[in-house]
């Protein structure tokens, strides 16, 4: 029995030193300011700091790697949340979305903090990601906004 477990804590130590091997991009893109959500939202809203905090690490080419993200498996699974995340909605390339598409993006991502979808289990890694209802209450601010003005023919 001890044999048994010594060759498996072998071949165990063995995959994870392999698995280190395997390194996924982490790259973070140029990003224009100007076509920014921060840049494209009005002034005072609240909601760039609260997506700054909480969604740029995911859905950003700002996405801060902290030493973990350089440990597989961790390294695997956050690269992969973020490219998810940036498929998902990319708030460094706000401009690029038609202003339907926004306001859409809006109101699924007030919907997903309602839920407490996101930020999701990344809070338990990065514990000041964690939305308060009042940051909830700017994003889901920030989404009726974007209707009504749409709503008035302003858009």
């Amino acid at each position: 029995m001890k044999k048994r477990l010594r060759r498996g804590a072998v071949v165990l130590v063995a995959v994870f030193a392999a698995a280190q091997l395997v390194r996924p991009a982490r790259a973070n893109p140029p990003t224009d300011a100007t076509r920014t959500i921060d840049a494209q939202m009005p002034a005072g809203s609240g909601l760039a700091a609260v997506l700054d905090r909480s969604c740029r690490d995911c859905h950003s080419h700002r996405t801060v790697w902290p030493w973990y993200a350089q440990v597989a498996p961790l390294s695997l699974l956050m690269a992969k949340a973020v490219s998810k995340g940036r498929d998902a909605v990319n708030f460094a390339e706000w401009a690029g979305y038609q202003p339907a598409q926004q306001r859409l993006l809006l109101a699924m991502s007030c919907d997903d903090a309602m839920t407490g979808k996101m930020p999701g289990v990344y809070t338990r890694l990065r514990p000041e990601t964690r939305l308060s209802p009042q940051d909830v209450e700017t994003i889901c601010a920030a989404a009726r906004q974007a209707e009504t003005t749409a709503a008035g023919g302003v858009r």
